[in-house]
């Protein structure tokens, strides 16, 4: 028997299905046919959502970032903090574990697609970094023209020590908080 299902839920549950494959099988050996045969759908429903298998992990790359950066944004909403308050609290270790997009971007053999995250995430987020530095600089708290450089600059600048395996989660955090604060003369 067919099911029929919306358009929106049939394309979020070729994506989970897509992501479960591949973080158990690895995205090399998973194909279009594996995830058609997992939900139980003919292969062609697969590509009318999805034109090729690089095509549905772009579209789980995308939608992981907005997840990242939606739980960035918390603190861009509170209007009572200075830049300086926002930077002191802000978090940088923002992923559950148990989801089917760490597995797939954190395993050992996929460096390639967690670095891809990582450059999504941070053109997702120099906006709201620009936006923040706005206020800052409306309320006085900053003194140069160039947000859209200095934004760029505070959010893709962490992305050498975000990386790097040596640092424990504290230091990196400790590390980004000092300079930023340095950088930004807060």
């Amino acid at each position: 028997m067919r099911v029929t299902k919306e358009p929106e839920v049939r394309r979020q549950e070729i994506l989970d299905t897509a992501l479960k494959l591949f973080g158990e099988n690895g995205y090399e050996r998973t194909s279009i046919t594996d995830i058609a045969k997992a939900i139980g759908v003919a292969q062609g429903l697969c590509y009318r959502y999805f034109p090729s298998k690089e095509a549905l992990f772009d579209s789980a790359i995308e939608q992981y970032a907005d997840i990242l950066v939606a739980q960035f944004t918390g603190s861009e909403k509170n209007n009572d903090k200075t830049l300086r308050q926002m930077i002191e609290e802000m978090t940088f270790t923002v992923e559950e574990r148990n989801t089917p997009y760490y597995s797939v971007f954190h395993g050992a053999e996929n460096k390639k697609f967690h670095d891809q995250l990582s450059l999504k995430v941070c053109e997702k987020l120099v906006p709201l970094v620009e936006k923040l530095l706005q206020r800052a600089r409306q309320k006085g708290e900053l003194q140069f023209d160039d947000i859209q450089a200095a934004a760029s600059f505070c959010v893709y600048g962490q992305l050498g020590i975000l990386l790097a395996q040596d640092l424990t989660q504290e230091e990196k955090s400790k590390r980004i908080r000092e300079f930023l604060i340095f950088a930004l003369h807060l």
